[in-house]
């Protein structure tokens, strides 16, 4: 049984950025360091993270705690929220993802320029939260199934950067049915359209894809999604210790890919564990 691994696996340069500065901070400050929120979408690095004290914590559980540092996680916060936090005098740590910075810029200055913002996203999505509050009182939040109300002439779109851009293409064919003028800002992370890539190419290849990650991670479950749409079974794991050697049976090539914020050492677990199996691992394609 042959084991590929995506070469892209694992942490992005946003997400590798973050981590990077978090760390860091904690050996200069010690005690007192947090994070606004989980800094990165993966149970198993927030729990190493707090067992080096490095503890996630929200806008309302702040109060009373000694603080050397707060640390903004990677998909950005609200700019209510930083005003809010900055005017506490907190050591503030923007680990905000560059590429997430760029598409709050530009929502705020489409909104300067009098366009509706309409967001490509989920709302739900702390980055989606983020950008809302920089893109107006009038913006829109949708996805690719949406349907659209009256949209105002001039219309403005960004797009969460782990979006697919198939998903960009059907919302712009919705928005120029209604809108006379379109400005749009194509925000996906190029890392986002590759790792999608790669993992299509793969998926074509394999009897099964493990897909390792947060189960909170979109863009995660977005790979898992992918696979799962390409008629290939599909794991969408955490830990090597989800794997069931049953999965294998009678299986010639295993395909393994990871998310955004899946760190090596999770990967390489994996990897062993259907190595244990009867796995043998290959190249990545």
């Amino acid at each position: 049984m042959e084991i590929i691994t995506a070469k892209r696996a694992g942490f992005c340069f946003g997400v590798k950025r973050a981590m990077d500065i978090t760390v860091e901070m904690a050996k200069k400050s010690g005690m007192g360091v947090y994070t606004l929120g989980p800094i990165i979408h993966n149970p198993q690095v927030i729990e190493k993270l707090e067992k080096e004290g490095i503890h996630p914590v929200q806008e309302d559980e702040i109060e009373g705690r000694e603080i050397s540092a707060l640390i903004i996680r990677t998909h950005g916060i609200p700019c209510q929220v930083y005003d809010k936090i900055s005017a506490q005098g907190f050591r503030i740590i923007d680990a905000t993802c560059p590429f997430v910075k760029k598409a709050q810029r530009y929502a705020k200055l489409l909104k300067e320029n009098n366009y509706q913002v309409v967001i490509l996203g989920d709302i739900n999505h702390p980055e989606v939260k983020g950008l809302m509050s920089y893109a107006g009182e009038d913006v829109l939040v949708v996805d690719e199934h949406s349907g659209l109300p009256a949209l105002k002439s001039k219309v403005g779109v960004v797009v969460q950067t782990t979006q697919p851009v198939e998903a960009l293409k059907k919302v712009l064919s919705k928005i120029v049915d209604q809108a006379e003028e379109v400005k749009v800002y194509n925000t996906i992370c190029n890392s986002t359209a590759l790792r999608l890539k790669e993992t299509e190419d793969m998926a074509r290849k394999v009897d099964i894809m493990v897909v390792v990650g947060g189960k909170n991670s979109a863009n995660t479950s977005q790979l898992a999604g992918l696979c799962r749409s390409l008629s290939v079974r599909t794991y969408h794991i955490e830990t090597s210790g989800e794997i069931d050697p049953a999965w294998f049976e009678g299986t010639d090539i295993v395909g393994i890919t990871a998310g955004a914020s899946t760190p090596e050492w999770i990967i390489k677990d994996v990897e062993k564990r259907i190595r244990d199996i009867g796995g043998k691992s290959c190249n990545g394609n």
